[in-house]
C-alpha cells in the first residue's frame, strides 16, 4: 500500500508540474466585452438541459467517457449556434438560395464571439491538393520561382540568355529557310473570357485574322468566345516564305509581333504547322529553344501551362501490369491463362487471338510458361498489322483511334478500351483491375512540364523543394539571402517572408515530416486538423472561438508539448480555444476543464465537474482517478508466448523506409509505434495489409515495394479496422451497419402471424416500399420546409415516428414490434434476443467494446467518433475467427477515454488469447505498455525515420537509447500496477480496486510458463 501512495503522489507531482508550468506560461490578452460564455438547457443528443459557464479568452478542454456528450457541446451547441448567428447576418433573400442552419437544441447562449471549427476530417480527398497547396505555401513558392528564378536549357543545362530583335531573325533564317510561314503575336494565354472588345481592338488596327485555340479565324465585326473557357488568342501579324527576298518584310513582322506579344513571337511553320517560340526573354544559345516568360501557372500542375502533359500534372498514370495481364503462367490460353481474355468460349475477341494464335504458330493449349518471350510479346502487344495508334509504355490521347478489327495485342486492347470517349464506366472499371499507377515517364513522378523543372534558385527546381520534408526545407531557407543576387533579394524580400513564417507555424504544430508534395488525402485526422490549425494561428485573428476535435491524434508524446504550444499561442493572442480532448498532458496544461459524464449515452450528458486542472485531481470523477493515478490500466501478468510462427517481410522501401526487414511473431498482441511520420503507416497499411489481402482474398492491391514474404501459410483471415465512418445519412444505423438487422427481420418473418399473412423479410425493412410508412417513406420523421428559416424536423403524424404501417407493427416477437426493437438499446437487446445465439452474438460485441448503452436504431450521423470506430470492431469481431486470423487496427483510441480504452484492450487481449494475431499501430502509451511485442520505428520522422529501432516486449524496450518512445514508457511502467494473476493468463480483473488488491507493484514476466508454474505450486 505505501508503494502504491507513492505512486499516486508521484502522478500527482508530474500533474502539479504540468499545471504550474502553464500558470506560468499563461500571459492573456483579454479584450472589452463579457468574460464567459453562457449556455443555458443544452438538450442536443443526450444533454440533459446542462447549464454551464465557461471562462473566455482560455484554453478550455471538454472531456469525459465516449458518447458522455462532449462534442454533442462543443460541436453539436456551441459552434452551431455560432455558425447559425453568422447565417442569419444574411438578408432573407440571400439565405433562401445558401440554405440556413438548424437551430440548436438550446434554450440560450451569450458571450458567444465569431466561431471557427477545427475538425478530424481530411482535407480533400482530390489527388491534385497536397499540403503545399492546402497550406497555401506552394502558391507563394510559384510566385518566387516565377519572379526570382534562373532559366536553364533542358538540352545543355546552360543558362538561357536573352536575345534581341536581329538575332530572332537570324535564328529564324537558319532554322526555317524556305519554309511558309505564319508570324502570329500572343495576346492571351490560358485565361477565360468572351474577349468581345479585344477582337474589336485588333480590328480597327486594320488585322483581319487571329488565331484563337488553334485555329485561324477571320476576324468579324461583334466576334466572341465561350467566356467560361479557358482560350489562347493570337493576332496574325503575317504569312509569308522564308527567302532572302522577304527580309525587309519578315523583320518588320518580327518587331510588330514582339511589340504586341510582349516580347514573345510565335512561328507557324510549314505545312505540318509546327509551332515555334522565340522570346527577347529567354533563349538557349546553343540550340535555339526558347521559354516563355515565367508567371506562377508556369509552376503550377493544376494549370494547363506548368503540368505535365503526360500525366496532366498528377505525377502517375495508369499503366497496364504485365503480372496483372498473365497472373498465372501455369495456365494455358485456352484455361485462362491470358486473364483479361478469360477460358475458351465464343466472343469474337476470343475468336480473333485463336485466328491471330494460328497465324504465329502459338499453342492454345500449352502452358504460357512453356512458351517463348517472343510468343508471350506477340500476344501482349500484337505483331504491328492492326493499325492502332498506340504507345506501349503511356496512355494515348488520340482519339479517334484507328483500329482495322484484327487482334492488335492484349495491352493495347486494354489502353484502347481505358481511354475511348465511348467505353462505359464499367468497362473502365474493369479495365482498371488489369492496371497499376506508376510514376509518370515523362516528369518521372514531377507533375511539371520539362521547361518549368528548369527554372532553378540555388540549384534546386520548385519540385525538389516539394520533395524536402518541412524541416529540411526550413533549412533550405535559412541564410538564402546570402546565395541570392543583391537584386533577386530586393525582389524576394516580401516573399520569402510569408513561406517562413507559414513553414515555421508548421513545424510549431508538430509537422516536421511531411513534405508540400504530399497529397492530402493520404492525412491522417490529425494530420490534417494540425495543418489546418497552422494555418489559424498564422491569420492572427483576435476574438475567436476555436472549437477543435481531439488534436493531438496521431501525435507522438514527444511532439506533444509542440501542439500544446501552439493552442496557447493561440488563447495567448486573445482567442477562446475550447478543446474536446482525452490527452493527458494537454489536459494538464488546460486553464479550465470540463467533465461529461458520469457515463454515456441516457447515462451522460451531464456536467460532473467543471474548474482548474488542479481542481479536478482532488475530484471523484472517472477522469480524476485517472489524471491522479488512483485508477489505471494495468500491466498484464504475463507476456503471450505466441504460438512459434512467424510472418517476415523484407526489403520494404515503400516512402521513408530504409529496406526494413520485419518479423512479426504470431498469437501475440503486437503494437507498431514510433514518433509521427516514421513510417509506421507505410509498413503496415500500404505494405503488410495488403500483401496479406493479396493471400488470403486475392485482392487486387497493390503493396508499396518489398523484396520478399514468409509464413503467409500461417494465417487464412485478415481484417483490417481503419478510422472511416459507418454511415452519412440518417437512415444508416448500428443494426443496418453491423449487418444482424437482415437476422431480425427474418427473425420477425418466421413469426406465425407473418407467415400466415405472407410477410418476407423485405416487408421489416424500412428502406423499401411495402412494410414502411408510405408518409415518411420509413424516415420516421417529416421535413417541414420554412423558406427563410431552417427546416424543422417533426415525428411523421402516421405512423409517429415508428418508421412502418399498422400492419409491419402487427406483428409481434415477444411482445414487441419491429420498431420497439430498434429503439431498445444495445444492453436491452442482449438481454432480449438471448434465446436466439446467431443474433445474440452479433449484437453482444456491440456490448464487448463498452456500447450497451446506443439504440440499435440510433442514427449513424449522431454517433461520435470513438462510437463510430467501435461499432466498427464489434461488426469484425462478430465474425467467427478461425485462431488464425490476423487483425490489423489503426489508431483505435481516437476518440476514447481512458476506461474505453481499459476496455477496448480487454477485447484485443481476448483475441490474442484465442491465438489470433492483433497488430495495433498506436502512439498510446496504454496500449503500448499491455502489448507482448512493439516493435519502435524512427527514430525521426519522414527522411529521418523507416528504420527499426527496436523489436521486443515493452519492458526490453525501455533499454533502447535511440526511441523516443522508449524514454516516455520507461517512466509509465515505473508507475503503473501489475495484474493480478488469478493463474490464468486471458483473466482479466475488472474491479475498481484493482490496485488496492494488487498489494504491491510488480514486473511483468516476460513468460507465459513462468505465470503457470507459480500457480501450480500454490
Amino acid at each position: 500500500m505505501t508503494q502504491i501512495k507513492q505512486k499516486k503522489a508521484a502522478g500527482r507531482s508530474v500533474a502539479h508540474k504540468n499545471i504550474e508550468n502553464n500558470q506560468a506560461h499563461s500571459a492573456m490578452v483579454v479584450p472589452d466585452g463579457p468574460q464567459t460564455l453562457d449556455v443555458f438547457g443544452a438538450r442536443e443528443h443526450n444533454l440533459k438541459d446542462l447549464d454551464i459557464q465557461i471562462p473566455k479568452n482560455k484554453m478550455v478542454v471538454f472531456t469525459g467517457v465516449s458518447g458522455s456528450g462532449k462534442s454533442s457541446l462543443a460541436f453539436d451547441t456551441i459552434y452551431n449556434e455560432g455558425q447559425r448567428r453568422y447565417m442569419e447576418s444574411f438578408s432573407a433573400y440571400a439565405r433562401q438560395f445558401m440554405g440556413d442552419m438548424e437551430r440548436p437544441d438550446v434554450d440560450k447562449i451569450t458571450g458567444l464571439s465569431p466561431v471557427i471549427s477545427i475538425e478530424q476530417k481530411t482535407t480533400n480527398k482530390n489527388p491534385r491538393s497536397t499540403v503545399g497547396t492546402v497550406t497555401e505555401v506552394y502558391d507563394f513558392l510559384r510566385l518566387f520561382y516565377a519572379r526570382v528564378a534562373e532559366a536553364y536549357s533542358y538540352n545543355t543545362g546552360k543558362k538561357m540568355v536573352k536575345f534581341s530583335e536581329e538575332e530572332i531573325i537570324a535564328d529564324i533564317y537558319l532554322r526555317q529557310k524556305g519554309q511558309k510561314a505564319v508570324i502570329l503575336a500572343p495576346v492571351v494565354r490560358g485565361r477565360k473570357g468572351h474577349y468581345r472588345e479585344l477582337f474589336e481592338e485588333i480590328r480597327k488596327k486594320g488585322f483581319v485574322k487571329v488565331r484563337v485555340d488553334g485555329k485561324i479565324l477571320d476576324l468579324k465585326p461583334e466576334m466572341q468566345v465561350d467566356r467560361y473557357k479557358i482560350h489562347d488568342i493570337e493576332i496574325v501579324i503575317d504569312r509569308l516564305k522564308i527567302i532572302e527576298d522577304m527580309q525587309p518584310r519578315l523583320s518588320s513582322s518580327i518587331q510588330q509581333a514582339l511589340k504586341l506579344g510582349k516580347d514573345l513571337v510565335f512561328v507557324l511553320v510549314g505545312e505540318d504547322e509546327v509551332l515555334a517560340q522565340y522570346s527577347k526573354q529567354l533563349v538557349c544559345a546553343d540550340t535555339g529553344i526558347s521559354y516563355e516568360e515565367p508567371s506562377p501557372n508556369s509552376f503550377s500542375f493544376n494549370s494547363p501551362y506548368g503540368a505535365c502533359p503526360q500525366c496532366k500534372g498528377l505525377g502517375e498514370i495508369y499503366a497496364v501490369s504485365r503480372e496483372l495481364v498473365l497472373p498465372d503462367k501455369r495456365l494455358s490460353i485456352k484455361k485462362g491463362g491470358l486473364a483479361p481474355l478469360g477460358e475458351e468460349r465464343s466472343a469474337s475477341v476470343y475468336q480473333q487471338v485463336v485466328q491471330f494464335c494460328k497465324k504465329h504458330k502459338i499453342p492454345l493449349d500449352k502452358p504460357l510458361d512453356d512458351l517463348s518471350e517472343k510468343a508471350l510479346d506477340l500476344l501482349l502487344f500484337g505483331d504491328g498489322d492492326a493499325l492502332r495508334t498506340f504507345d506501349v509504355d503511356g496512355q494515348d490521347d488520340s482519339i479517334p483511334q484507328v483500329y482495322t478489327g484484327s487482334y492488335e495485342g492484349m495491352i493495347p486492347m486494354l489502353k484502347r478500351w481505358f481511354s475511348s470517349a465511348g467505353s462505359t464506366d464499367h468497362l473502365r472499371d474493369w479495365v482498371t483491375g488489369f492496371m497499376e499507377l506508376r510514376p509518370c515517364s515523362q516528369c518521372e513522378g514531377q507533375r511539371l512540364k520539362k521547361e518549368s523543372l528548369w527554372f532553378l534558385i540555388d540549384q534546386h527546381n520548385i519540385a525538389q523543394l516539394g520533395e524536402m520534408d518541412l524541416e529540411e526545407l526550413n533549412g533550405w531557407f535559412t541564410g538564402l539571402e546570402k546565395r541570392l543576387s543583391k537584386k533577386q533579394n530586393i525582389i524576394a524580400k516580401d516573399i520569402l517572408k510569408e513561406i517562413r513564417e507559414r513553414v515555421r507555424f508548421l513545424l510549431d504544430v508538430g509537422l516536421t515530416y511531411l513534405t508540400l508534395n504530399r497529397p492530402s488525402r493520404s492525412l491522417s485526422g490529425g494530420e490534417s486538423q494540425r495543418i489546418r490549425l497552422a494555418t489559424q494561428i498564422g491569420s492572427q485573428l483576435q476574438g475567436i472561438t476555436y472549437v477543435l476535435d481531439e488534436p493531438s491524434i496521431g501525435l507522438h508524446q514527444r511532439d506533444n508539448h509542440r501542439l500544446i504550444t501552439a493552442l496557447q499561442h493561440l488563447r495567448d493572442i486573445g482567442n477562446s480555444v475550447l478543446v474536446v480532448e482525452h490527452d493527458k498532458d494537454i489536459m494538464l496544461a488546460s486553464d479550465y476543464l470540463v467533465d461529461i459524464g458520469p457515463r454515456a449515452g441516457l447515462h451522460g450528458g451531464e456536467i460532473v465537474f467543471a474548474g482548474t486542472p488542479h481542481e479536478a485531481l482532488k475530484a471523484h470523477t472517472e477522469t480524476a482517478k485517472f489524471l491522479s493515478g488512483e485508477k489505471a490500466i494495468e500491466l498484464p501478468y504475463a507476456r503471450r508466448p505466441g504460438n512459434g510462427l512467424f510472418i517476415e517481410l523484407k526489403g520494404a522501401t515503400g516512402n521513408n523506409l530504409k529496406k526494413v526487414n520485419l518479423k512479426l511473431p504470431l498469437g501475440k498482441l503486437i503494437v507498431v509505434t514510433g514518433v509521427s511520420g516514421s513510417g509506421k503507416s507505410t509498413l503496415i497499411n500500404e505494405t503488410l495489409y495488403p500483401i496479406l489481402s493479396r493471400h488470403c482474398y486475392h485482392s487486387k492491391m497493390t503493396p508499396l515495394p518489398y523484396k520478399s514474404v514468409q509464413g503467409l501459410e500461417n494465417i487464412d483471415k485478415v481484417i483490417e479496422i481503419d478510422q472511416s465512418p459507418i454511415g452519412r445519412t440518417p437512415r444508416s444505423n448500428p443494426a443496418t451497419y453491423c449487418g444482424f438487422f437482415t437476422d431480425i427481420r427474418q427473425l420477425y418473418a418466421a413469426v406465425p402471424e407473418a407467415k400466415i399473412r405472407g410477410y418476407a423479410p423485405g416487408r421489416f425493412s424500412f428502406n423499401v416500399k411495402g412494410g414502411r410508412c408510405d408518409v415518411c417513406e420509413g424516415g420516421g420523421m417529416r421535413v417541414i420546409e420554412m423558406n427563410f428559416l431552417p427546416d424543422v424536423y417533426v415525428p411523421c403524424e402516421k405512423c409517429g415516428g415508428k418508421r412502418y404501417n399498422r400492419e409491419t407493427l402487427e406483428i409481434r416477437y415477444k411482445g414487441k414490434s419491429i420498431s420497439d426493437v430498434l429503439d431498445m438499446t444495445v444492453d436491452e437487446a442482449v438481454e432480449f434476443f438471448q434465446a436466439v445465439p446467431s443474433l445474440f452474438r452479433k449484437i453482444k460485441t456491440l456490448q464487448d467494446v463498452g456500447l450497451g448503452y446506443i439504440s440499435l436504431g440510433q442514427s449513424a450521423v449522431t454517433l461520435s467518433g470513438g462510437e463510430a470506430q467501435r461499432v466498427k470492431l464489434a461488426t469484425e469481431l462478430a465474425k467467427k475467427d478461425t485462431g488464425k486470423t490476423f487483425y490489423i487496427l489503426d489508431e483505435p483510441t481516437t476518440g476514447l477515454h481512458f476506461s474505453d480504452i481499459r476496455q477496448l484492450m480487454h477485447v484485443m487481449e481476448k483475441l490474442s488469447d484465442r491465438g489470433n494475431t492483433v497488430l495495433i499501430i498506436e502512439h498510446n502509451l496504454d496500449v503500448i505498455k499491455v502489448a507482448d511485442h512493439v516493435i519502435d520505428l524512427g527514430p525521426e520522422g519522414g527522411k529521418g525515420g523507416g528504420r527499426i529501432l527496436f523489436e521486443g516486449t515493452p519492458e526490453q524496450m525501455v533499454h533502447c537509447k535511440e526511441s523516443f518512445t522508449a524514454k516516455f514508457l520507461e517512466e509509465e511502467l515505473k508507475t503503473t500496477p501489475v495484474r493480478k494473476s488469478s493463474g490464468k493468463a486471458d483473466v482479466v480483473l475488472e474491479e475498481d480496486n484493482t490496485l488496492q488488491k494488487a498489494g504491491k507493484t510488480k514486473k511483468a514476466k516476460p513468460q507465459l510458463k513462468t505465470a503457470s508454474k507459480k500457480v501450480k505450486k500454490k
